[in-house]
């Protein structure tokens, strides 16, 4: 199922031991690569590293009252995983990154996106569009499979321009009028 990643922002986070709530979601870790969401960093008052993450690995079930783990043992601090802590170090932000195409048209920047909720990919970016662009046109949704690069600047995404052939000579056909019969078949006028 996919949810928006706006969505998944403050999530409680539930203790299946205890039942109660242990902490709450504040950002995804993404990793750029591969646009999957690695562990959140999380905020609560029984939080005893700072910061505090939890991994998607470790999360049980997505439901309607939050994301439930085991217990408050789920928790990691940014050094115990040596790619949480890369991915944390790197401070990838994937909401207000610029979005432009093959041929460098800029088309918004990221509002949102979807994410698969069994495996937290990231399907979808939702791009809004500036603000004269936004009076006529919706925001755009752009899939995975569209996007040709991330760099520290802005994602590239496939252009849906399609490129045109130059012609260099026209053909030049006769008009023939389909309501006359052609010149050679020309009625002859009789004398009678």
């Amino acid at each position: 199922m996919l949810l928006l990643g706006s969505r998944l922002i403050g999530t409680p986070i539930m203790g299946l031991q205890t039942g109660t709530q242990l902490a709450q979601t504040a950002t995804p870790l993404i990793d750029p690569a591969n646009l999957k969401i690695m562990a959140y960093v999380v905020q609560g008052p029984l939080l005893v590293d700072h910061p505090s993450l939890v991994r998607v690995a470790d999360i049980r079930e997505l439901s309607d009252i939050g994301m439930i783990i085991d217990s408050s043992d789920e928790f990691i601090g940014v050094d115990d995983v040596i790619k949480i802590r890369e991915l944390y170090e790197l401070g990838f932000k994937l909401v207000g990154m610029n979005v432009i195409d093959e041929t460098k048209r800029k088309l918004g920047k990221i509002d949102d996106y979807s994410v698969d909720s069994a495996s937290f990919v990231i399907q979808q970016l939702s791009v809004g569009r500036g603000l004269i662009k936004s009076l006529t046109d919706t925001s755009l949704l752009i899939h995975r499979s569209q996007i040709v690069e991330i760099n520290d600047d802005h994602i590239i995404v496939q252009t849906t321009a399609k490129k045109l052939k130059h012609a260099t000579q026209a053909e030049r056909r006769p008009f023939i009028n389909p309501f006359r019969p052609p010149s050679s078949a020309q009625p002859e006028l009789s004398d009678n």
